[in-house]
Parts: structure tokens; sequence; C-alpha cells
């Protein structure tokens, strides 16, 4: 098996191109950086100039499908392309996927699950509740009608999953089931190493998608590492690079500032990449806002749903059914407990058995052993203290609610031969990890099919003119031109303000005027428009950052992408005009909810600003597809 490696290499004002034939199995698989051991087996390039002075390697790679993200949904689509033996796959990844995305430190449930007596119409049902009907219920019961069947993938893999006396699943609640998950990663990374026709490149870092005509042909990027620019063309994309986290002021500041509950990694790259990139956008209004234990940001379900803790005020007095029990209602009420006086809430634990101590002690390790290092430090056991809880700040997250790509039913964006898996989909709320896998699942098999019609209609004449292409390495103006921002950026000795400023800044502003923890998640027009000014000021000043490696320059995009991120989203809320979900979308000008407003808010940059665009509710009996 073969790769293709284009190094082009600038000397004076000419390029020369070469192409150089290497084995795939030299190319980085999972557990080490893919440019360093390259460099091993191939010619490097040497001292190389582009404008602005700095020495740049090109590389130019070609493959039939491009995952960008190596995730939950990115490694099982991989995993699901992997049974194709005659479709070359690429995963980049800008971590390594051994502990990439939202699994990198493991969960200790499967939150979506179809537990006994229940079917996945009954899923539907709960996440178009909890939702207040803005789902798109054809994407959630194509979800729900597989999440058994990955998960049985899983234990298959190597995934624990605890089982009772009788050989079932233990389950935890409606939903859910038990699992020993701390290696849940690396199991997923592990299946993708033994895949035959599948690469993966960590520490690359994408920036921008190639689309020509409405049609994705690869991405740009560049190493981590080191001073290395990628040109990746693929017949097909799978974005699958996780939510927006870092857009808000977070619960703590400062030195703890990245002690947060969505992964501080997760930066809105996939979102920003189809936004600047002409992809339609959906519902990025329906905000997620997680109900946490205070100081450690530990999930507040292990304790709810484990032991069957109650919402309670300072008084003791429960609270929860007065608000609400749908997530953002649950929230809200933990606000308004504290607006109105009777603060701190917290999860009733006191009184609790000493089994159950032991058991919440044990399943906070999964994921969140701060928690009982916490009770641990403090000489208490849950069953002499409750636990404190608090939201945290807004994320953009497909993955919890139903923002994100406005796709069809079969997981394909706007852009043609893109293809969006997990949090990054829009429409398809309370997917979890199960979720996340099952739409890589089927972003994969769809595009399969694509590739294999493709290959069908393909002429002689056609196979013939692409040779001819492959011989022929003209000057690519457009990479270029990427290269030599990169480079602007690597070079920079003019810059005012630093990438952490210009962040801090940024949190700032949308903590302050687009509804977040310092505002009670509450906004107006009058903010928003201020919101919206403020912003665009960030992203003029974002443009002179500087770098000094490569590390840095990938922090300088990581700003720019949730700069991006955050004027999609202030247009959406300002779009809806209602409060369907308190906290998530709290509108203080339309503080109440319409049925004028059933139906999605979607959006699409043109011409450099963000135009919004409704669209009629889609049920479960239908099949979408993209016409208009």
């Amino acid at each position: 098996m073969l790769w293709f490696v284009l190094l082009k290499i600038d000397h004076g004002n000419l390029f020369f191109d070469k192409k150089y034939i290497i084995p795939i199995d030299m190319i980085g698989k999972v557990g080490y950086s893919y440019s360093h051991e390259l460099l091993k087996h191939i010619e490097k390039v040497g001292d190389t100039k582009n404008e602005g002075g700095c020495p740049m390697d090109f590389r130019e790679l070609t493959t039939d499908v491009l995952i960008v993200g190596g995730g939950t949904a990115g490694c099982y689509a991989a995993i699901t392309l992997g049974q194709e033996k005659d479709i070359q796959v690429l995963i980049v990844e800008k971590a390594n996927i051994k502990r990439s995305g939202c699994l990198a430190a493991g969960v200790n449930a499967i939150n979506a699950y179809i537990t006994e007596g229940h079917v996945p119409q009954d899923y539907v049902d709960y996440a178009k509740k909890d939702a207040d009907g803005i789902v798109r219920e054809d994407l959630l019961l194509s979800m729900s009608e597989r999440l058994n069947e990955v998960t049985a993938h899983m234990e298959r893999l190597g995934l624990v999953i605890l089982k009772d006396k009788d050989g079932k699943y233990v389950a935890r609640g409606n939903r859910n089931i038990k699992i020993n998950g701390e290696n849940i990663k690396p199991i997923l990374a592990d299946a993708v190493k033994s895949l035959e026709n599948t690469t993966v490149i960590n520490h690359v870092n994408i920036t921008d998608y190639i689309v020509e005509n409405g049609v994705i042909n690869g991405a740009y990027g560049f190493d981590v590492n080191d001073k290395t620019a990628y040109k990746i063309n693929a017949k097909a994309v799978i974005c699958a690079t996780g939510g927006a986290a870092g857009l808000y002021r977070p619960n703590n500041p400062g030195f703890s500032r990245h002690k947060m509950w969505y992964p501080p990694f997760n930066t809105g790259a996939g979102y920003a990449m189809g936004i600047n990139a002409g992809a339609e956008m959906t519902t990025f209004e329906m905000r997620f806002i997680a109900l946490r234990c205070k100081d450690t940001i530990a999930p507040t379900g292990t304790i709810a749903q484990g032991v069957g803790a109650k919402q309670v005020n300072s008084k003791g007095e429960i609270y929860e059914t007065k608000y609400g029990l749908t997530t953002s209602q649950r929230v809200y009420g933990t606000v308004m407990e504290n607006i109105e006086g009777r603060g701190p809430c917290y999860l009733r634990t006191e009184g609790i058995s000493k089994v159950q101590d032991e058991s919440l002690k044990k399943a906070y390790l999964n994921m969140a052993p701060s928690q009982t290092l916490k009770w641990i430090e403090s000489g208490k056991n849950p069953s002499e203290q409750n636990v404190e809880i608090e939201g945290t700040e807004p994320y953009v997250v497909g993955g919890h609610t139903a923002s994100g790509y406005w796709v069809d039913t079969e997981r394909r964006t706007t852009i043609h031969n893109l293809f969006a898996a997990g949090d990054v989909a829009g429409g398809c709320p309370q997917k979890y990890v199960t979720g996340a896998m099952v739409e890589g699942e089927i972003a994969a098999e769809t595009m399969v099919k694509e590739l294999d019609a493709q290959k069908v209609s393909e002429t002689t004449e056609d196979k013939k003119a692409n040779n001819e292409n492959d011989d022929v390495c003209g000057i690519d103006k457009a990479f270029d031109e990427k290269v030599n921002e990169y480079n602007r950026i690597l070079n920079n000795k003019d810059c005012v303000y630093t990438t952490e400023q210009l962040e801090d800044a940024m949190q700032k502003v949308m903590d302050a005027y687009a509804g977040g923890i310092g505002s009670h998640y509450q906004f107006n027009e009058k903010q928003l428009e201020l919101a919206k000014e403020k912003i665009k000021k960030l992203q003029e000043l974002a443009e002179n950052v500087s770098a000094d490696d490569c590390h840095e320059l990938m922090f300088a995009y990581e700003l720019k992408e949730r700069l991006t991120v955050c004027l999609t989203l202030i247009e959406h809320l300002k779009a809806r005009k209602e409060t369907r979900w308190h906290s998530f979308d709290e509108n203080l000008d339309y503080p109440e909810k319409s049925d004028e407003w059933l139906k999605y808010v979607n959006s699409k940059k043109v011409d450099g600003e963000i135009k919004i665009i409704t669209r009629q509710l889609v049920g479960r009996g239908e099949s979408y597809e993209h016409n208009n």
C-alpha cells in the first residue's frame, strides 16, 4: 500500500515540486507524531523561505476520506470505514487520538441506551420534551435505533459494562447503563490503529476547508510541533471536531480557567470552518449550560440518578419540581433560588447509606476524581454533607442540545461531500457518547455508497485526466496564501495584544452582554448589539496576533474560531423572539414562549454577514434532504 507525499520547495521565486512514494506504515500511526517519523524516510525540505521569511515545509497528501477530529465520532466513523478495504481513510487530530476529545478522561456511564422495557421512540420522546419540541425527529430516531448496537460493539472491543447476577446490564435511570469507562478512548484508538486502510496523523491542526463551487475537496492545516503546512486532498470529508467551549467567562477564573465542564481544547473549529465556507448552521441559540458540582465541575447526574438525590435550597426545600425537570429548567431553578436569596443550592446526599457513599466515590474516579478527592480532603463522606451545585458557563454543543451543522437524515451538510457527526452536528440533542458513534457510523455508510457511485460513473477519460493531473503539480495559489498567513502570524513583530488577552476580552464581552454567568444567563437585544459590535472589534485585533511557534499558532487560530462562533451565536440569540428554554436562551425582551417559534432558526454566512433562515420542523417519519 502506497501513499503520495508532495513537497513544494521554494527556491527564490521559482517552485519545484517533488513527489515521493513511501509505504503507508511509515506515516504516523497512533502514539507518535506523523511529521517527525515521516522525515526519517523522505528528503526534508531545507531552508525554504516564504513571504515573511519564516522557514516552512510544504506537504500535500491525497486520500479518499478525510476525517477531521479523532474523538468519539471520528474514531467510530473510521472503524465503520475500516470494513471497506479499497477506500483510503485519513484521520487528522490536533492532539493524539489515544486521549483526545470528550472521552479523554473516560466516563462512568453510557447515557444514551434503550433499556429493557423501552423502545427507540421513547428516547425520541424524551429528547423532544427536553428540547421543548425544537429537534429533528428524523435524526433522533435514526440515532436511537442504533444505540444498543454500537454499545454491544464497544463491549466486544473491550469496554467493561457492569452486569447484575443475571448477566443483564446495570441500569442507572431509564436511559443509562453503568460502565467502567476510564479507558474507553484508548479502546477506540486501538481499534482504529488496527485498521489496514486507515492512517492517523496526530498533532496537525486543520484550519480551513478547501471548497470550490459548493463542493469540498479537502483541507489546509499545520503541524503544531514543527513549521510544516499541509494541504490534504480528499473526495469526501467528515467533520467530527466537537462543540465550542471557552466562549464565555468560566466558573473558575485565572489559573483555573480551563477547569470547565466541556473540554477547553474543543474550540468550535468545525463550526467556524463550516461557517466561513458557507455551510448552513442550526439552533445555536439553544446553548447548553451544565448543572455541576461547585468548584470541581463534576457531573451531577452521577449523584442525582445514582442515589436519587434531590435539588434543595439552603432551607432544605426541594425546588426542582417547582421549576420543572428538563435540563434547562434544573439550571434555571438553581439560578432563581440564588437570586431570590435561598442559595446556596445542593444535591441532598445527607443520609445516604455507606454503600452508596463508596459507590459515589468510586464512580467519580472514572471521570472526575477531583470530586472524590474533595470528599476525602474534607474528611466527610457524601452522606455527611450535601453537595453544592451551580451552573457552568454556556457552551455550543450538539451532543446535548440541537446546535450545530444543518444536516440531512444521512448526516450530509449543505456543502457537497462534507458530512458532520457527533457534537458538531445539529438537530439531534442528547446523543452523548453512543449517539456520536452512531452518527459517525451513519455518515461513513452514506459516504461509502456515494464513493462507490462515483467509481461507477467515472469514465475511462475521467481516470486518464485525473492521472494526468496527478503527474502535473501546478502552483496552488490558495495554499500559498494560507501558508503566508501562517508565516505572517509566526513572524509578526508588531503585536499589540496577546492571544490570551484577546480571549479574556472575548469571554468578558460574552459574559456581560450575551447571557453569561455574570448576567444570570439573561440578555436583551441592546446587549446583543453591543456584544456583536465588540466581538467584531476583537476579530480585527485578532488579525494582528503573533506566535513564537506552531503551538502558539494553534492558539491564535483557536481564538479566531471562537470569535467566529460567537458572532453566529449572537445572531441566533437575537433571531428567536421568545424564551423557550430558560437560562439556555433567556431573552428579557421576549420572556414568554410562543407557538409562532415552533421552527428552526438556521443561519448561513453570505458576503461576510450572518443571514438568518427559518425552517419548518421535521418529523420522525420523514427523510430530510437538502434542496435549497
